[in-house]
This record gives C-alpha cells, structure tokens and sequence, in this order.
C-alpha cells in the first residue's frame, strides 16, 4: 500500500515514516495485525478512538522500509500534558501558585508514543524488527513534533524489558524515568485456600479471614460477563465513585467504551460484577491473553465498600476464578500499593522516555524529570522487593 499524497512524510536511513489517520488503515494488512501478540491489539487502539476523546488527537506512524514495505504500525497521540502530574505534594504545592497567575505554567503541548488507556508496545514482530522500529521511530520523532508544534515527546509506560530496544532514546537525547508501575502476582496455586497457605504471612491470612467473615452470609454473589452493555447504567456510577476518590487522572472511561469493550473484544474482554441483593455493589473490568489476566478498572460502592472489605472480596473471587480457568498470572495498575504488597505482588516496572524539542530545554529537563518523577512520592513502593528495578540499569 503506497501511502496517501496528502500524508507527511519522513524520510529515515532504512525507509520512511508518514503520518496516517485512521481511515488511512482500514486496507493495510499490517493494520490489522498490529500488536497482535498483546492483550490491547489494533482493535483496542481504535476502540479508544471512538470512545475516550477528552483531548486526544489520535493518529499513527506508518514505518515502512527500503523497499516500500509496511513494517509495523505504531499508534500515538497529541495532547495538552502537565509536566508536574503525579509529582508530591509540596512541587504541586508551589506550581499551583504560579498557575494562578499562569493556568498553562508547566503544560506543554505533547506528542506521546504508546496507549492512552495503558502501558506502551511497539507493533513488532521479534527483537530484531523491534529495535529496527524503534531506531526509525528515534530518527523522525522530534522533526515531526517540531513540525506539529509540540514542544514534548513521551515514549509512554513502556515495560522494562523494552530497555535495551529503546536503548537509542535514552543514550540520544531522551531521559529514562520510571513511571508508576504495575504489579503481578504469580498464582500456581490450585485454589486461594492453597495461595494463602504457601504465599502469604500468617498475619495476613489472619487479617483477611476476619475481612472474608464480615461479608460471608451477606449474599454476595459474582457473575463473570463478556458483555456490560445490559448493566452499564447501573455500572458505571461506581466507577465513578473510584475515579473521582484517585488523585491522578489520566483517561477516564465512558460508557460506550464500557458497552464496546466487550462487543469488540469479547475474546479479551472480561468482566466481574458483584452484588448484594440484587443490587450491583463492584465490578471489575479485566482483560486476558494467554495464561495473564490484567485488572484494568474498578468500580465500588464506597457507601458498603469499606465495611465489607469489598477490595480483597473481590480479589479472592477473581483469584479462585483465575484458578479454576487456568490463568496464573495476575496484573494489576498502578495504586493502592499497600495492599498488594502485603498479597505478595511484585512490581512490573513502566518507563517513560521523555524528550523537548528544544535543545536548551532539553539539557534543563534531564536535570529536573528525576526530582519530578511520580514514583517518588508513594513511600510503600520502596518496600517491595524489586523496588531498585524500576530505575534498573541505564
């Protein structure tokens, strides 16, 4: 497929790179493939864009080689970022001084590589295609920020084991600093009796059957859906409630891409819904690929959640039924650490790659991203185990 004429384009030491919107992919095989071997394949990528808009500007990079051919697709988007999110309390502190008399002080417009609504993937197809994408992306990145007038490029929550692919960035010009990472939790176990019995602390256990108690006899009962769409009026208030009690905001959900999540995705797509007679009091929206199930999004009903417990309720039930379906690994997003250490979870390290498109500035960025980094500010985390990974070698 030669790309369309109105398209930008740049030229790279192994082909070229243009710029495409979505109508632009529909007829492109490797479209269609893209990030196939990942949970949130093409199919998510274009869920996003019809459903969580909240000033993103969706567009892809089309990278093809020497000769013409389409080698990988990769997703990306513009939008306004504050610099100083997720930093602690006192920088946020003295920004909201200045931002009194500048609103915009510290946001800049960015162009960020990766997933709106997740950790970062390079469409790829082994190590070796993987580090030739990201060497094309290296080249181009900052000419078509500048020509776009973004003054930021942000490789997103990219997983450490991308290190030594996107090695490039942060030798040339781009600073590595962790984001807040995810956690997992390694399950072998034949039902959640036997995990706590080999994985966790006597204390813990203790703790956590005094929790169980206190719902059990309640009524409590789960069912697992592919499909939210007949629930989501019902649903979606209690994600709210979560969203609206977190103080860091990125993207937030929307109905129809709750509705469409699963009618788009219902081989991936998995969700938990609890109640308590009759009425819905959790839910969980989940994602699955081979023996992993990823633990995207809550929702509670904080007027029972915290004298039920509903936290580590919920948790036991998707574990027993993680266990009775063959996934052995949980994941879950960043926050509410404290917890899961104590359930034995174990961080799964996200890097960011960040970038200005003016020199100057740049070499004063590399100075400041590490004082400003999210990571930081959450105490619990320098208590897991593999906490020194999350900055890892250079």
């Amino acid at each position: 497929m030669n790309n369309p004429s109105s398209t930008i384009r740049f030229p790279t030491s192994d082909g070229c790179v243009w710029i495409a919107q979505r109508s632009d992919l529909q007829s492109l095989p490797t479209w269609q493939q893209a990030l196939a071997d990942q949970r949130k394949d093409h199919r998510f990528y274009e869920l996003l864009e019809e459903t969580i808009l909240q000033g993103f500007d969706y567009r892809y990079f089309v990278i093809e080689d020497g000769s013409g051919q389409v080698r990988a697709v990769q997703p990306f988007f513009f939008l306004q970022q504050d610099i100083l999110q997720g930093s602690g309390r006192g920088v946020l502190n003295a920004a909201g001084k200045v931002r009194r008399i500048f609103p915009r002080f510290l946001t800049l417009r960015t162009l960020m590589v990766g997933c709106a609504a997740g950790e970062g993937h390079l469409d790829h197809a082994d190590d070796k295609h993987s580090s030739w994408v990201a060497d094309r992306l290296h080249e181009m990145l900052k000419r078509y920020a500048k020509k776009s007038r973004a003054s930021m490029v942000v490789l997103k929550e990219f997983p450490s084991n991308y290190r030594d692919t996107l090695g490039t960035f942060a030798k040339d010009g781009y600073t590595r600093v962790p984001s807040l990472p995810s956690v997992k939790i390694h399950l072998p176990y034949k039902d959640f009796d036997d995990y706590m019995a080999k994985a966790l602390s006597k204390a813990t256990r203790k703790d956590l059957r005094r929790k169980f108690r206190d719902a059990e006899g309640l009524g409590i009962t789960m069912e697992v859906l592919t499909d939210l769409t007949p629930f989501v009026d019902e649903l979606y208030p209690l994600y709210l409630q979560v969203f609206e009690r977190s103080n860091l905001h990125f993207e937030k959900l929307t109905k129809e891409f709750l509705c469409k999540l699963g009618q788009t995705m219902p081989d991936r797509a998995r969700f938990f819904v609890w109640r308590k007679d009759g009425k819905a009091i959790a839910f969980s929206v989940c994602m699955v690929v081979g023996d992993e199930l990823h633990d995207e999004y809550v929702g509670l009903d904080y007027s029972v959640a915290l004298d039920l417990h509903l936290y580590f309720y919920t948790l036991r039930d998707v574990f027993q039924w993680m266990m009775q379906n063959g996934y052995v690994w949980y994941s879950s997003s960043a926050m509410g650490y404290e917890p899961k250490l104590r359930l034995k979870a174990t961080l799964t390290p996200l890097d960011l790659y960040v970038a200005h498109t003016s020199g100057i500035a740049n070499q004063i960025m590399k100075r400041v991203l590490p004082l400003l980094e999210p990571t930081r500010s959450d105490k619990t985390l320098r208590e897991f185990p593999n906490f020194d990974e999350l900055w890892g070698k250079a």
